[in-house]
């Protein structure tokens, strides 16, 4: 069980501060964070608590909770309040490795369950993905996906059934990648990943545990087999304080 932090050091000194109210009682929690007085996991003091011991009007104390929200310092759970938020896991597009194995080797402890699965007619984005008509049913398979005990994306994966026929009869917590190749034979050889910050839905947030229209990250993965077809397209709404990507790219001369 986190502890809660204690907060009458950092938040006697917001008043002195130069600028808005707000800004100072964001930087000395940041400053807090940042030292190491405030752990990953510590939740914080209540907003009661928190104005009670800067002064601040109610306002502005949130104003201040929303703003280190938005820079990913802290988060919120439903009806607890405030944590820090934990480091993010590094995530390298360049690098063929699923999401069990990289949060794995950071240290880290990753888990999968699956929400939902499904044979659903395509819509003509989808179709056009897959080169099938509009219609044409497709396997849909919807996961959360959490990093020690904290869920951090629901993604949303779409198979071709001819393909992988009987594939949502299967347990889908673990590799689809190690059910597509051991039991189907169908290994994928190629990767397109788009990324681009996105507001979560109401679907995504709820699984997740965050408001609707909260900040997050889209990573698209379209994967091809070694004849071109498309074997999976997954849709990923991860959490935006949970994931940093990271490219080492090699200067060729």
């Amino acid at each position: 069980m986190p502890k809660t932090a204690d907060f009458t050091s950092w938040t006697s000194t917001a008043d002195a501060a130069d600028g808005p109210q707000y800004l100072a009682i964001r930087n000395q929690i940041a400053l807090s964070i940042e030292m190491g007085k405030l752990e990953p996991g510590a939740k914080l003091p209540s907003e009661r608590q928190l104005q009670t011991g800067s002064g601040a009007a109610r306002g502005t104390i949130r104003e201040a909770l929303f703003q280190l929200e938005a820079e990913g310092l802290i988060y919120r759970r439903d009806r607890s309040g405030w944590y820090v938020s934990p480091p993010a896991v590094t995530y390298d597009p360049t690098r063929w490795a699923g999401f069990m194995t990289y949060v794995a080797e950071q240290g880290r402890t990753p888990a999968t369950s699956t929400i939902g699965k499904e044979n659903l007619p395509a819509s003509s984005a989808v179709a056009d993905i897959f080169r099938v008509a509009p219609g044409t049913p497709l396997h849909l398979i919807t996961r959360l996906r959490s990093i020690d005990g904290r869920p951090v994306l629901v993604e949303r994966i779409t198979v071709d059934p001819a393909l992988a026929p009987g594939l949502l009869s299967h347990s889908l917590d673990g590799s689809l990648t190690h059910i597509l190749t051991t039991h189907y034979n169908v290994t994928v050889a190629r990767n397109r990943v788009d990324m681009r910050p996105c507001a979560l839905t109401r679907e995504a947030a709820d699984a997740l545990g965050v408001k609707s229209g909260t900040p997050g990250l889209l990573v698209v993965r379209t994967s091809f087999d070694t004849s071109g077809r498309v074997v999976e397209y997954d849709q990923e709404y991860w959490r935006h304080d949970a994931i940093r990507v990271h490219v080492d790219l090699v200067v060729r001369c």
